[in-house]
């Protein structure tokens, strides 16, 4: 199991980064000129599939069981969801709970569903 949380881990960390740079462009450049449903639109199958070659290769010749699949989606998602709101907080200057109400926006709602296939990946990749 211990695998499993450090695949996750590494599964999170390497998404994050790309999404980090994929949520800058987004903001800097896509935002502005589509809005921000249509922005977000067009970058969650991008980071979807770098989600889904990144699962691909941390789980390729791995036998994971269904839980521990389980586990490294789970252990991806909780430290992403802890992660987003991190930065909302610090680089954002928002409360926790502002974060949390970001949720109810369309774009925000979009974004929820792509992390929550991000999490399920390990599970189908497995």
């Amino acid at each position: 199991m211990i695998a499993a949380l450090r695949l996750g881990l590494f599964y999170f960390a390497t998404v994050f980064a790309v999404g980090f740079v994929l949520g800058a462009l987004r903001t800097l450049v896509l935002i502005p000129v589509m809005g921000e449903v249509g922005a977000v639109l067009l970058e969650l199958p991008v980071i979807l599939t770098a989600a889904w070659v990144i699962c691909g290769r941390l789980v390729r010749g791995r036998r994971l069981t269904v839980a521990e699949a389980v586990a490294m989606g789970t252990t991806a998602f909780v430290l992403l969801m802890l992660g987003e709101a991190g930065l909302s907080v610090w680089l954002a200057g928002r409360a926790l709970a502002d974060h949390v109400a970001l949720y109810a926006q369309p774009a925000h709602l979009i974004g929820l569903a792509g992390q929550v296939a991000f999490a399920v990946f390990p599970v189908l990749r497995s």
